[in-house]
């Protein structure tokens, strides 16, 4: 019989080719991290393992349970959680029966050994599981009792933004608020000292936009002014009054902070500061002679993919709720759009901003956040909508540099 070389010196040899539908499932050439802490078992010969395995198999059947593979992991003072171990015996127990088999056991325990414990899953355990089709066994995280108030916010977050009990499970016992949901705060306080200030400055709170000098700052898009590039993302930071204010804020910490506490800054910024860059854009090449104001293209981006991200699976309170809410503000934007402006013939604000954060959350935001702790540069199809957004941009520049000229669009004079 032909055998394997061992990996290491004293270390264990390759597993037979004959293995379980489990194993094979995650025999897919995908590249495992290695576990840079103590393992978790000892490593040993195979014959060691087999003398381990019969120790826990007296009848000789060939299987042991699961919960005798629990017993082992802790008499060898394994500190796994007990969701990630869930998710481990479920992969190696491909009939779903409650045993397994030498060659799963051999398997499990080198991938004990193998796979990184931390917050990252790496995609080829992730997708052996989902491959498999496989539900994890034992309660479900909404059945546990005794959580403490932080432990229930977190398990209420992993409802509200993952679809997957898989997911849930692992944000649930991977999450530590470090570092705590800080992007969308910052951006919602500085957002609100903006609106304050001006709310001083004009004395008028409600529909800001009314005011002659409100246009005259440097933050708000106008299509006279669009040579300056900083007003195609700081306009996010004007809003038309406090009844604009209010609806976008409500939507941001709503949605925005519990995604940044799944997902991370890093993403939800990707999305966000992409929705706001489209809005704008999008208003420069489809409603030309109008201004821009307001965090409606971010808002709208984030929102828009996580419904498309969550309403694949369920409907949930969170998703009623943002459905009112958008469907309120979005009547409130088109309304102003063709109410009779203040100052003509300078239009008001434009809408089409709000389709552009759409735009964006159902393409690329939809990408980012299906494909929770996986690492985006190795998904394709998240490469492909943003090279599609990369050229819709570059349009959109040449365009605001050339098309204005060429169809002699008439603009409203500067602020």
């Amino acid at each position: 019989m032909e055998t394997s070389s061992p990996r290491t010196t004293g270390g264990p040899r390759e597993a037979p080719v004959n293995s379980s539908p489990a194993v094979a499932a995650n025999a897919e050439g995908e590249e495992i991290e290695v576990l840079e802490s103590t393992d978790v078992l000892p490593v040993a010969p195979e014959d060691q393992w087999k003398s381990l395995f019969d120790k826990y198999d007296p009848e000789s059947s060939g299987f042991i349970s699961t919960e005798r593979f629990r017993d082992l992991l802790a008499t060898h003072g394994s500190e796994l959680d007990p969701h990630k171990l869930e998710v481990l015996l479920a992969l190696a127990d491909g009939n779903a029966d409650g045993k397994i088999c030498y060659q799963d056991f051999v398997n499990l325990v080198r991938r004990l050994n193998l796979i990184t414990m931390s917050n990252k899953r790496s995609n080829s355990f992730r997708r052996a599981i989902l491959q498999g089709g496989r539900q994890l066994k034992g309660c479900a995280l909404r059945e546990e009792v005794g959580l403490g108030l932080s432990q229930r916010l977190v398990r209420h977050v992993a409802y509200e933004t993952l679809p997957r009990e898989v997911d849930r499970k692992w944000y649930f016992d991977s999450y530590t608020y470090c570092p705590p949901p800080w992007l969308i705060l910052a951006i919602t306080i500085a957002e609100v000292a903006v609106f304050m200030y001006y709310g001083f400055q004009l004395d008028r709170w409600v529909l800001q936009v009314s005011s002659p000098a409100f246009l005259k700052g440097p933050l708000p898009y106008h299509p006279q002014l669009r040579a300056q590039a900083w007003r195609y993302l700081s306009y996010v930071f004007m809003h038309a009054g406090i009844e604009h204010l209010s609806l976008n804020m409500a939507m941001q910490l709503l949605v925005g902070v519990p995604l940044e506490m799944v997902h991370g800054a890093l993403r939800i910024g990707l999305v966000y500061v992409c929705g706001v860059l489209a809005g704008s854009l999008a208003v420069s090449v489809t409603d030309m002679t109008a201004p821009v104001v307001g965090s409606s293209g971010g808002v709208y981006a984030l929102v828009s993919a996580h419904l498309a991200n969550v309403v694949m699976v369920s409907v949930c309170v969170c998703v009623c709720v943002c459905v009112r809410v958008l469907s309120v503000e979005f009547g409130r934007a088109v309304w102003l759009r063709f109410y009779p402006p203040a100052f003509p013939p300078c239009p008001n604000p434009s809408f089409v901003a709000h389709l552009g954060g759409v735009a964006v959350g159902l393409t690329l935001g939809v990408v980012v956040l299906q494909n929770y702790e996986q690492r985006l540069q190795e998904q394709s199809l998240f490469w492909i909508f943003f090279c599609v957004y990369t050229l819709f941009v570059l349009c959109a520049v040449f365009w605001n540099i050339f098309a204005y000229s060429l169809l002699d669009v008439r603009l409203p004079p500067p602020p």
